[in-house]
């Protein structure tokens, strides 16, 4: 071979090789199959993945923020307004949505920042020194989100560990001229309000405190496509109610760090959206969860698997009589039924979670037994009805052997309906992990 031929070799494979690696960028020289880092905001194999939620809602009189953030005919006028969130998958790239869904007017966001709040920790109003970042929409630092809308932030190169807690920071200057507000009363998480913009201040001293989170709907992260997003369709029980303050423990993050720290760490983020008194049907605590559904599940970034644990709410606030909870029962089923039909038809996966007792509950347990009758209707059709793609028996898990219409007593929180700490690490326990390992739809997923 002569000169002129090996040059034109050596181009050739040159060509070829960048070809190769323009179509597969994942492939980086001495980085594997790239599962090992975070990808790039060019890479093909990636995409946007909910790391965190919160179900949007209409915010009660009670959970408004307090004097003076509230007035009488607006809301956070001037007013810094700083909350964490633990969040579930991590990347090197994040992007924040701020809800108005219940807004009487338009939201006027002035700034808004993120950080690592101090030591990691949840509810705190300091911040790690160094680490704020300007967030910004289309380019800009502020945005009008219209009534009824939402707002996606622009990508920010952040690294984000997964597991971790984020600082989110919002200034309005102008606050929203409307007392109609959009909120999440259950977070568990201690959130901090102060007059003036201090947005990039380290800390908020003086600042009033509150357990709620106002306007931030979701986190996303960059990620690659072997990490997926599993919804939680949930009530006050999925929520937290019983669980500590900025503790972080109720079972979706339980079962989170589970997965993320068990044999084989599974690569799926496990977001939260439930809310107290929520029901199936009607509305009450929110929009029911058919209402809901596209909003907080099938509209959510690379939501894959889908966990209904619901229910409950439907059948303690239909009347204890046996036509009354016959229907409940039969309605909450074709419920179920119409969630499946329709998280099938975009490829998501539907498990469903057994309703967890209620005896001895003031308000739900009725002395002859007819929501108990429903309770055991729903959770046969649940385990045995075939159209669930996997069962999750926290009945079981966290009934008492002994009086199995009754929660077990070191589970239950005192009112006999919620959960302590424990009951929600035993439901974290009762889910297998195998139900989010990869693997491919059958045959025929999606035709109901």
């Amino acid at each position: 071979m002569n000169r002129r031929s090996s040059l034109i070799s050596l181009i050739t494979a040159g060509a070829l090789f960048a070809s190769l690696t323009a179509i597969s960028p994942a492939l980086g020289a001495g980085e594997g199959t790239g599962a090992d880092r975070a990808p790039g905001p060019e890479e093909r194999n990636a995409h946007w993945v909910a790391a965190w939620t919160s179900m949007p809602q209409l915010t009660e009189p009670s959970n408004m923020p307090p004097a003076p953030f509230t007035q009488d005919d607006a809301v956070l006028t001037d007013t810094t307004l700083r909350q964490t969130v633990h969040v579930s998958a991590g990347g090197d790239h994040i992007r924040l949505r701020f809800s108005n869904a219940f807004g009487g007017a338009a939201l006027p966001i002035t700034k808004v920042s993120v950080a690592l709040p101090l030591d990691g920790r949840a509810g705190t109003g300091a911040i790690r020194e160094g680490t704020a970042r300007r967030v910004t929409f289309g380019g800009g630092s502020s945005v009008a989100v219209p009534a009824g809308a939402q707002a996606v932030s622009d990508p920010l190169d952040f690294r984000l560990e997964p597991g971790s807690n984020l600082t989110a920071t919002v200034y309005l200057a102008t606050g929203q001229a409307s007392t109609a507000l959009t909120s999440h009363p259950g977070s568990r998480t201690t959130s901090y309000l102060r007059s003036g913009n201090h947005v990039q201040d380290p800390d908020l001293p003086g600042a009033t405190t509150t357990d709620h989170w106002y306007l931030l709907s979701g986190v996303e992260v960059w990620s690659g496509r072997d990490t997926s997003a599993t919804a939680v369709l949930g009530d006050s029980l999925t929520d937290g109610r019983g669980s500590t303050t900025n503790g972080n423990d109720r079972w979706p993050d339980v079962l989170q760090q589970r997965l993320a720290t068990g044999p084989g760490p599974v690569r799926t983020s496990v977001v939260n959206q439930a809310a107290g008194g929520n029901r199936l049907l009607n509305d009450g605590l929110g929009p029911n969860g058919l209402a809901r559904l596209d909003r907080d599940v099938l509209a959510q970034s690379g939501v894959d698997r889908l966990i209904v644990f619901e229910g409950v709410n439907d059948l303690g606030t239909a009347p204890a009589t046996p036509a009354a909870q016959k229907q409940a029962a039969h309605d909450v089923i074709a419920a179920y039924d119409q969630i499946i039909t329709r998280a099938h038809a975009l490829g998501i996966r539907v498990y469903g979670a057994t309703l967890t007792p209620f005896g001895g509950n003031t308000g739900y347990d009725d002395a002859d037994g007819y929501r108990e009758e429903a309770r055991q209707t729903v959770n046969s059709w649940i385990r045995t009805g075939g159209r669930f793609d996997a069962v999750i028996d926290f009945d079981r898990a966290a009934r008492d052997p002994h009086h199995p219409r009754a929660l077990h007593p070191s589970l239950d929180v005192g009112d006999h309906l919620h959960l302590n700490p424990a009951g929600y690490r035993a439901l974290a326990g009762a889910v297998p992990a195998r139900l989010f390992r990869p693997s491919p739809l059958p045959a025929g997923f999606g035709y109901n």
